[in-house]
């Protein structure tokens, strides 16, 4: 064959260096330089991820079965909603609790009553401590249908 030409370069492309690909030295000082960088920086770049990732909770008052769709992309954004079933019918706000009750369970929330007609729904990193109802007004609501 023909030194130089093409099976030459091509046998020359996938030849083998002196260093295999999956082997890399590195100096134990540029491993400690590297480490502490990464430590340094680390602290101002989790500032920032608190910073955009505000925690709200969002108030909504549904008058049709319909306004239940905002609700829940809310709770999928990460927010939390207070839910005030007072304008609504009590068919209505029940379809809407059903609903609701899917969605938190999905995004592993949590939903609870928290007032007459009133419920709080949680995505999965909310807290909510304390208890806001008695016995008497949980009954009462469920015998409604609520």
């Amino acid at each position: 064959m023909i030194k130089g030409g093409i099976p030459v370069k091509i046998s020359e492309f996938f030849r083998s260096d002196e260093y295999d690909e999956d082997e890399t030295d590195y100096d134990e000082e540029d491993y400690r330089t590297a480490q502490a960088e990464t430590q340094g920086n680390g602290s101002k770049v989790m500032e920032l991820v608190n910073k955009n990732h505000e925690k709200k909770i969002m108030l909504f008052e549904p008058r049709i079965f319909s306004d239940v769709k905002a609700i829940a992309q809310r709770l999928l954004d990460g927010q939390a909603a207070v839910v005030n079933f007072q304008r609504i019918d009590d068919g209505q706000a029940h379809r809407v609790v059903d609903f609701l009750s899917g969605v938190t369970f999905a995004i592993d929330g949590k939903i609870q009553r928290i007032g007459e007609k009133i419920f709080l729904c949680t995505p999965d990193d909310f807290i909510v401590e304390g208890n806001l109802t008695d016995t008497r007004q949980d009954d009462e609501f469920k015998m409604r249908g609520i």
